[in-house]
């Protein structure tokens, strides 16, 4: 294969983005794209639907079954994989996604919609965790860090994209069109897979790579009830009134995960496996790069409460509010292009920089968004919105290196399970995030409603929430997620 290279010999963005592989940067960026824009999508219109068919009681349970069903979907992507192909996995979530937004676009009533919901949360897992793992095998190698990037920063694309798509329709009255309009983008997807991706399960065009050698065990079905209970758990922390009831819920769900992790490192009960060996030992160098991912993820979901931050503090509109939250996501879009070209000791660099630029930029937030005449100046905006944008940044320059990372430190035969489960990480720590985010904002007061408590919780929230990054921080410098000095897979006490 003839490639173009930058000045440090690495294949450019132009190999990546022409030809054959064009359409399939297309399809698997397209995929996280079509998941996020209807995650943003829903979110918009929930109030409209609400008024329209009712069922205010059960609002929170539209996030809340969603987020489940995506974990669930992801677990499941790396057996289908195996089971049917490339192929025939990616258009099976395609039709799963497209069944659950009619359901969604002709729900009569809110039992509907989170059915509706539920089946677009599963297909977009599958999605998901497909267009990661879909990398290792369309692509050559060299191309793995630039299309990880591609893929992770369609985060932020959904999130400049997705308020926007959904607003106009709520805005004239037709939030079912907002679903409707998702349709099409399916149908493409779907050619273009169709078009670029053979059937068979061993795919040309990646100088080799294929996952026909990976293991191909059963479903682990306890494992999976396991990992779907704990996730039910953690989010109902995020969805009740009262914050002990809140923290029983996720002292709970942990309890859960960490049974799960147990029976995963137990030799009687490993098999089959539901992650890949070594994903619970900070010993292994696998193990390192989910935590950093797992508590860098965590990080963002703070992005929930900034929009009510800057209209309660700070008197601005939801429109403005929820774009000047989005420059975290567009941060962490332009860090991921941006980083994603580069080798070696370059990226070692961003990856360890990565948690520090984090860090410090909540920690600005806890200083920042607290004072009322902030926005009196144009010092004051510039600082906010620098400091939204650098928590994203932090998060994105760092991320694709941690994705590429991720597919090569995995044991032989486990490389599918390994990209497949990066979907499972992410989600999961999000429903963490968001509960976590939820018990300290409404234990330093934000429930109580007055300006001082809201300030008080913003403080709070992000002075805690800063540990997160801290933490990545730590695990980086000590070793944890470079080859040379975690110990290697396949060797961590059992």
């Amino acid at each position: 294969m003839t490639t173009s290279t930058t000045n440090e010999g690495a294949p450019g963005w132009r190999d990546l983005l022409s030809g054959n592989n064009g359409w399939r940067s297309l399809a698997l960026a397209g995929g996280v794209a079509l998941h996020a824009t209807n995650v943003y999508v829903a979110t918009t219109v929930l109030p409209s639907i609400v008024r329209e068919i009712g069922g205010l009681d059960l609002y929170s349970w539209n996030t809340t079954l969603f987020v489940v069903a995506s974990i669930l979907g992801s677990v499941f992507a790396a057996q289908m994989l195996s089971s049917l192909g490339p192929r025939v996995a990616y258009i099976t979530a395609l039709v799963g996604f497209s069944a659950g937004t009619m359901l969604c676009a002709a729900a009569p009533s809110m039992p509907w919609m989170l059915v509706g919901r539920t089946l677009q949360g599963f297909g977009g897992g599958i999605l998901l965790a497909l267009s990661y793992a879909l990398i290792r095998i369309v692509f050559a190698p060299p191309l793995w860090s630039r299309a990880m990037g591609l893929v992770s920063g369609m985060w932020g694309v959904a999130t400049l994209c997705g308020p926007a798509l959904g607003g106009v329709f709520a805005q004239f009255g037709h939030w079912r069109w907002a679903f409707w309009s998702l349709l099409p983008v399916v149908v493409g997807l779907g050619l273009i897979i169709r078009a670029q991706v053979p059937a068979g399960r061993k795919v040309a065009g990646a100088e080799g790579t294929s996952h026909a050698n990976d293991t191909t065990h059963a479903v682990p079905w306890f494992k999976v009830v396991l990992l779907c209970a704990s996730a039910v758990a953690i989010s109902m922390g995020a969805v009740v009134d009262s914050h002990v009831v809140a923290a029983v819920w996720m002292v709970l769900g942990l309890g859960l995960a960490w049974w799960l992790a147990h029976r995963e490192r137990s030799v009687r009960h490993a098999l089959p496996r539901l992650m890949p060996t070594g994903a619970y030992s900070l010993r292994t160098r696998l193990g390192g790069l989910y935590a950093v991912m797992s508590l860098l993820g965590l990080a963002m979901t703070s992005e929930i409460y900034i929009p009510y931050f800057l209209q309660t503090i700070h008197g601005q509109t939801p429109f403005a509010a929820g774009y000047l939250a989005a420059l975290m996501a567009a941060g962490w879009s332009v860090g991921s292009m941006t980083s994603a070209g580069r080798q070696g000791e370059a990226a070692d660099r961003r990856v360890r920089l990565g948690p520090v630029i984090v860090t410090v930029g909540m920690l600005a937030l806890a200083w920042l968004l607290p004072q009322a005449s902030l926005f009196a100046s144009a010092t004051g905006v510039a600082g906010v919105c620098i400091a939204l944008f650098g928590v994203g940044v932090g998060v994105g320059i760092g991320w694709p290196h941690l994705l590429t990372r991720v597919m090569t430190a995995a044991r032989p035969g486990e490389a599918g399970l390994a990209s497949a489960s990066i979907t499972t990480v992410q989600l999961y720590s999000m429903a963490l995030g968001s509960a976590l985010a939820g018990l300290v904002a409404n234990s330093a007061g934000l429930a109580d409603g007055g300006l001082a408590h809201v300030q008080r919780a913003s403080v709070w929230l992000f002075v805690l929430f800063a540990l997160a990054p801290a933490g990545a921080a730590v695990i980086i410098l000590r070793g944890r997620v470079a080859g040379a000095a975690a110990k290697p897979e396949g060797q961590e006490a059992l």
